[in-house]
């Protein structure tokens, strides 16, 4: 398709128009802060944040230790980071994360203690006892309903009945 517009441009002489690379979207993760400190950080490297960052952060979530983690970055930023820096900068992200990691914890720990507070246990309580109040009506209604339609089946049985006493004794209906 480039060579094709390039062939049919009315102005030969002006430079080649360069083929347009499509931008991904930043890699989206619960990360957050972090991810945007680290994004940043990449930029500031000169290294490309959305192939990058999303491998970083892979490597960061999946390795067990610090240790191994400062290994696989040491591996990927030394192609990108002088020789000299490479281990501070391992380093320095190891340690923004680890500190995201540890606030996002005591976060998510206040998070639990309010969830805990609001006592569901007795909401769901409240929630089955309502549930069995309602199946108790309907299946009071349902018997009531029957001993209705019982009741008025006996009533019609004993109008036939009575009508049929009337016609064998020769009286006409009312």
């Amino acid at each position: 398709m480039y060579l094709f517009r390039q062939a049919f441009k009315k102005d030969n002489h002006a430079p080649p128009e360069r083929p347009h690379r499509a931008k991904m979207a930043a890699p989206v993760t619960d990360a957050g802060e972090f991810e945007s400190w680290l994004n940043d950080r990449l930029d500031s490297l000169e290294v490309d944040r959305e192939v990058y960052g999303t491998y970083i952060l892979g490597v960061l979530e999946e390795e067990e230790s610090d240790e191994e983690r400062e290994d696989a970055l040491q591996g990927i930023l030394s192609a990108f980071v002088e020789e000299d820096n490479v281990e501070d900068v391992c380093k320095q992200i190891i340690k923004q994360w680890t500190d995201w990691r540890d606030r996002s914890a005591s976060k998510s720990d206040s998070d639990d203690a309010l969830f805990k507070n609001t006592n569901v246990a007795e909401v769901l309580n409240r929630q089955k006892q309502k549930r069995d109040q309602a199946r108790e009506d309907s299946q009071k209604k349902k018997e009531g309903d029957k001993m209705q339609r019982e009741k008025d089946k006996l009533t019609k049985q004993d109008r036939k009945e009575k009508e049929k006493k009337r016609t064998q004794k020769g009286e006409r209906k009312r």
